[in-house]
């Protein structure tokens, strides 16, 4: 695997501020804007404000990474995809890690396959040379009151033309963990569960955590979030104590294991 190469830092005076309007759970979505001006306006450079998340004094690595940015920027559909940028960079610097070690990439909850799409774009289609495994039931959503726009009758055939080309990305169709029997990696370097459902994430790492490697990463992409999605917190917090697991929690609202 060719690793995306390095950024260096060429101007350590410098710090981005980065702001898009799109958050979740406001009452007064205009008054909160114009607090949050008039707060960035008293912080310090560094600000960081989107997918409800406001830090301030932070170097904003994500906007460091030349190579990350421009995967990032030409794969952005919409406004949520521009404010998740912080999280698709945790994707991104795990597949760093991940690359290095045996295993293929397992992405369960595909959506519009955004988030797969940058990390094969932060190596270049032509230097990713893992398999990539999008599970998804595309046309539909299983979770009551989740579906998303556009989730209807031929996502699946759109989202398929969209990578086209990309050889090593595999989308399988069907409700997890059933579509996974007979089509999945025995080894796995990185596993990520997006699927905004307790039920559904337990039952896909009762059938995936073993075939982690050594080395590989899982990332919860709802683990930390509140609200509706809490009850994934606590059952997999449960889950994974009986195994003798932590989950790192981050301030984007994923959650992370390292397989030991």
């Amino acid at each position: 695997m060719i690793l995306p190469p390095f950024t260096p830092i060429e101007h350590p005076e410098r710090v981005l501020n980065f702001m898009v309007r799109t958050v979740w759970g406001l009452t007064d979505p205009q008054r909160f804007y114009a607090l949050m001006q008039e707060a960035q306006a008293l912080c310090v450079p560094g600000t960081y404000l989107g997918d409800n998340l406001f830090t301030w004094g932070k170097s904003n690595s994500p906007f460091e990474d030349k190579r990350f940015v421009a995967a990032w920027e030409n794969n952005c559909q919409n406004d949520a995809d521009r404010a998740i940028a912080w999280r698709r960079y945790i994707l991104a610097c795990a597949a760093f890690h991940c690359a290095q070690i045996d295993g293929d990439f397992v992405e369960c909850g595909v959506y519009r396959g955004t988030s797969i799409k940058t990390i094969v774009d932060y190596f270049g289609k032509e230097n990713f040379d893992k398999t990539f495994w999008g599970y998804d039931t595309f046309d539909y959503n299983p979770v009551e009151h989740h579906a998303f726009e556009g989730q209807t009758t031929g996502l699946y055939q759109e989202i398929q033309q969209r990578f086209a080309g990309y050889d090593n990305v595999r989308l399988v169709q069907g409700l997890l963990p059933q579509s996974l029997e007979g089509n999945s990696p025995e080894r796995i370097a990185l596993l990520h569960i997006d699927l905004n459902s307790a039920e559904f994430e337990i039952a896909v790492l009762d059938a995936l955590f073993d075939r982690v490697v050594p080395g590989g990463m899982i990332i919860l992409d709802d683990y930390e979030w509140s609200g509706q999605y809490r009850l994934q917190k606590i059952a997999e917090d449960a889950w994974f104590a009986e195994r003798n697991y932590r989950t790192f929690p981050l301030p984007t609202g994923q959650g992370i294991v390292l397989k030991r």
